[in-house]
């Protein structure tokens, strides 16, 4: 039995073939201290949804790595402050950890508070800050007192689970902000956009189609967030939620405290991207008669200019195989149905943080005999990408190691991304990376690939 079989033994119930048997995959389990899987803890879950916001303060209370690893972590931009782009942490040592931190973040949160002026606040605890037991709300409290601004814990310390977790703890920070602005100005047509981190611009793309609509957009949550906003966020009459496992805590909040419905939603692909803005055009056709003609209208106009040009990637890409590794399994779903427009097919999707509801989802939407993989890591990812022959993988900064060692094409469809792949004008962005990824002439310098290319020549000439 070789080594790769065995690690596949050992992690068979997560592990599934569409088409053979009932699904019962095991997910969302905690993360076990030093195990090697592409999984993040609760600290980096927490960071990750809430670094976004561009006008705040995040502190790390902690040792310095813990702030060196999520630093930047998404490529969130901002139209305005930049304060998020900076990692301050208190950078525990040996003593602090024998005699306790309290003084050392209390110092830090005063010193940062003057220096920057932030609107709030976020301190986030790491596992260290857990096991010592430094009393980090007490201190938030007492200086968020004396500064005059929210100081919000973040209790996310990284050992308690998984990085769904660590999204809870983000939400449930972000929850005390809620309902504490003025909601006057607030129009009846309204919305928040929770769970888009606006990577390369892209919640800018979102916000135009739903102005075109019109909708106005009081939050963005968390990309290009505001303080201000999030507090007046209460206000709107819907929130849309896309990323479901970061920002759903936080939309199921305010439907019981405020009575705010949620629609789950993705703008990832044509039908995903369509069927989202008509969605919010149904909800808001009595108050707006003239919102379903519109968004009609809008989307008549995106498709016209965007399916003549994939079809043109479509001719190369046509067959071509795919295996992708991603944060949420809700934007896996968006991602099958975008390669059926390009003609590839999907043979390998895993998640980070997918549910047994979602992995069900998907196995209906995958042809027979793809796999589907929860908290992989790199050797199963590798095995997967060799068996089934991959001529792209899609991933994030960690995924994409693997796939230039593999000599595969590769698409970063996650946190550092520079090119916006959501949205009508996303879907062409994505289909022109997938095909100068996939079409490459370096590929046929990669030994794995240049002998199928070269079996595919000798075939086509035998014919």
């Amino acid at each position: 039995m070789t080594e790769t079989t065995t690690i596949l033994e050992e992690r068979k119930d997560q592990i599934h073939l569409t088409g053979q048997g009932a699904i019962d995959i095991a997910c969302n389990r905690e993360s076990l201290a030093g195990a090697v899987s592409q999984r993040a803890c609760v600290f980096c879950g927490s960071r990750v949804v809430l670094y976004p916001i561009a006008d705040a303060l995040h502190l790390v209370h902690g040792p310095i790595g813990c702030a060196v690893y999520t630093w930047d972590i998404r490529g969130s931009l901002s139209s305005g402050p930049m304060l998020h782009r900076l990692s301050f942490s208190t950078d525990l040592q040996e003593t602090d950890v024998i005699f306790g931190g309290e003084k050392k973040l209390e110092a830090a949160l005063i010193e940062l508070i003057d220096r920057h002026h932030p609107n709030a606040a976020f301190v986030y605890s790491t596992c260290i800050v857990g096991i010592i037991g430094d009393d980090v709300e007490a201190v938030c409290r007492r200086v968020g007192e004396q500064k005059g601004i929210p100081v919000l814990p973040v209790q996310s310390e990284g050992f308690k689970g998984n990085k769904r977790a660590g999204y809870e703890a983000a939400c449930k920070a972000m929850f005390k902000l809620v309902g504490t602005g003025d909601v006057g100005d607030v129009p009846p047509v309204s919305v928040n956009i929770l769970g888009d981190f606006n990577l390369a611009g892209e919640i800018w793309i979102i916000r135009d189609y739903l102005e075109r609509m019109g909708v106005q957009v009081v939050a963005n949550i968390t990309g290009d967030g505001r303080v201000a906003d999030i507090r007046r966020c209460h206000g709107a009459a819907l929130n849309l939620v896309q990323c479901s496992g970061a920002t759903m805590e936080l939309a199921k909040m305010m439907e019981e405290q405020y009575g705010t419905p949620f629609e789950r939603v993705s703008y990832l692909g044509i039908e995903d991207m369509a069927e989202s803005l008509y969605k919010v055009a149904d909800f808001f056709k009595d108050k707006d008669p003239g919102i379903v003609e519109r968004t009609q209208k809008l989307v008549k106009e995106e498709l016209e200019r965007l399916m003549p040009e994939l079809a043109r990637y479509r001719k190369d890409l046509e067959g071509k195989k795919v295996a992708m590794y991603v944060g949420g399994s809700f934007k896996a779903f968006s991602l099958v149905k975008a390669f059926r427009h390009l003609g590839m097919k999907v043979v390998m999707v895993g998640s980070q943080t997918g549910t047994k509801e979602d992995y069900a989802e998907l196995e209906q939407i995958t042809d027979p005999g793809t796999v589907i993989i929860d908290d992989a890591n790199p050797l199963e990812l590798s095995h997967f990408i060799k068996e089934k022959d991959v001529d792209v993988f899609v991933g994030g900064v960690k995924e994409r190691p693997i796939a230039y060692k593999l000599g595969v094409g590769f698409c970063d469809h996650n946190h550092e991304r520079k090119e916006a792949l959501e949205g009508f004008v996303g879907m062409l962005n994505f289909a022109r990376e997938i095909h100068s990824s996939a079409m490459s002439p370096v590929w046929r310098f990669a030994p794995r690939r240049a002998n199928r290319i070269a079996a595919e020549k000798k075939e086509a000439v035998n014919e």
